[in-house]
């Protein structure tokens, strides 16, 4: 049978181990910098648990901020990445990671800060500074598709890379997919597709924010948006419509959505437009089967169909007029021999 002083440190055992489950914020000790003393372990149960190796990592993490306030960033980083990749398991390495990340951005070397970030977060998900270093990526991400330049060795810039920029994206979309910056990121990459001529994959993006983040502020953006991009895709009556079936989609989802958006009028002019090309295709596949094949029945479908698309435009008129020649060419009656298509 144990004694009282067994029966004690069990019990502290005890109670240590359920706080560790129940309150683990409560034994997380935070790496705080004071110019005077260093960097010191405090608020938390576990804020002396150093070791040797903390001692160690200690001693490096206090030589990387002394060249880090000295100016000179390149030592710094070195130290700090040291203390990352040789104490993997200790307090410190988060922190390094972290201060290394910010010294090369500070630095402009985009992808090398990048992966520091990136390493903080895939190592280390339960860090505090968790969504602060989100925000940092995605200014990176942002930074780069508008034309930054990654500086090697932090001097030399290098050429524009906006696809690394989308990439970055797509990477924070992962990491991140709650967070705030996961909707921006989303516009961001539609946003830089479209500015590099790639509208198919500016119109994927678009889609994946207004199906994953149907609430967000950006939702009406970005509804708008994909109605204008498949608009811009649409090349005519004379091609096919599918393109411009989904502007007209996307336009009519817009203004029921969001009636009060200050895009409606913008949304309506498109609406109208794709509406008179829908309408015009259907007129002129109609004027095909009656012109050129004599198919009544199947020119009567087309003429119908542009009514139906845009029932009060001018071209709904036209298709009005084209029936009244069919049904008298079908009676018998003469009408015009002139084989023509309707050009818009």
């Amino acid at each position: 049978m144990p004694n009282p002083r067994h029966r004690r440190l069990l019990l502290t055992l005890f109670l240590i181990a359920a706080a560790a489950l129940i309150l683990p914020g409560r034994l997380a000790a935070d790496l705080v910098w004071n110019p005077q003393t260093g960097w010191n372990l405090e608020g938390g149960a576990l804020s002396g648990l150093s070791g040797p190796d903390g001692q160690a990592a200690l001693k490096l993490m206090n030589k990387a901020r002394a060249e880090e306030e000295r100016g000179s960033n390149g030592s710094a980083i070195r130290a700090y990445e040291k203390v990352a990749k040789r104490y993997t398991s200790d307090v410190y390495a988060p922190e390094a990671l972290y201060r290394a990340g910010m010294l090369r951005l500070h630095r402009r070397q985009y992808f090398k800060s990048f992966d520091d970030f990136q390493r903080l977060i895939s190592s280390y998900p339960n860090t505090r500074r968790f969504n602060e270093v989100i925000g940092e990526q995605y200014r990176i991400a942002a930074a780069l598709v508008d034309g930054a330049r990654n500086r090697i060795w932090g001097w030399i810039p290098s050429f524009t890379n906006r696809t690394k920029g989308i990439q970055y994206f797509e990477t924070i979309l992962v990491d991140a997919p709650y967070s705030d910056y996961a909707p921006l990121s989303l516009m961001d990459v539609a946003r830089t597709h479209q500015f590099m001529n790639e509208k198919e994959e500016a119109i994927d993006a678009l889609d994946r924010m207004v199906n994953t983040y149907p609430q967000s502020v950006l939702a009406p953006t970005a509804y708008l948006k994909l109605g204008q991009l498949h608009a811009s895709i649409s090349q005519g009556p004379y091609y096919d419509q599918a393109s411009t079936k989904e502007a007209i989609s996307y336009y009519e989802d817009f203004m029921i959505l969001f009636p009060s958006d200050g895009g409606v009028p913008v949304a309506a002019r498109g609406l109208e437009q794709m509406k008179v090309m829908l309408a015009q295709s259907k007129v002129k596949i109609g004027d095909f089967y009656f012109y050129k094949r004599d198919n009544y029945t199947a020119a009567r479908v087309f003429y119908n169909e542009a009514i139906t698309a845009y029932p009060d435009s001018v071209v709904a008129q036209l298709a009005k007029k084209r029936l009244a020649e069919v049904d008298a060419k079908a009676a018998g009656q003469p009408t015009s021999k002139k084989k023509r298509f309707w050009l818009f």
